[in-house]
């Protein structure tokens, strides 16, 4: 049996704030503000995982109401995302993503994300591609105020 699911995350961008995108912290003057880490793709992600387990979402699954989750390393929440898919008896069969972001430019950092990803996953490399987009200085991304990431994930499953 195979299940999708989809994911979106954002997240304003604020001066001196880390910033931290598929696991890797991405050199830059902006950093995206969240309860966790803001690590925008990963959100998306474990939202994608969540629902295509038919699992609630990441709001529901790790609250910004519990100071458990303040400034979490987004990679761990991944990873516990991981166990509850793992648990109800599916794998991932693949994960396709975009990040939308007017700057910086990703191009070069896209490999480091999709081993970082891989690892936390426990999946080959292969089976995760991240994509990066601009928004053509169209909107709150591309006023550079702001960052989203979208996911699809094929989960699989032998349950009928």
């Amino acid at each position: 049996m195979f299940r999708i699911g989809f994911g979106f995350d954002t997240h304003k961008l604020s001066p001196d704030v880390p910033f931290f995108l598929g696991g890797i912290l991405i050199p830059h003057s902006k950093g995206a503000t969240g309860h966790s880490d803001g690590d925008t793709l990963i959100h998306a992600i474990i939202d994608a995982l969540l629902g295509a387990a038919g699992f609630c979402d990441i709001g529901t699954q790790y609250p910004d109401t519990d100071d458990t989750f303040k400034g979490i390393d987004s990679k761990i929440l991944l990873q516990r995302t991981l166990s509850l898919v793992t648990s109800a008896g599916y794998q991932i069969g693949n994960i396709d993503t975009t990040i939308v972001l007017q700057v910086p430019k990703l191009k070069s950092m896209i490999p480091l994300m999709r081993e970082c990803l891989a690892s936390c996953l426990d999946i080959p490399v292969d089976r995760i591609s991240v994509k990066a987009k601009t928004s053509e200085k169209l909107g709150f991304i591309g006023r550079e105020e702001g960052v989203s990431a979208y996911a699809v994930v094929l989960l699989l499953s032998e349950k009928p």
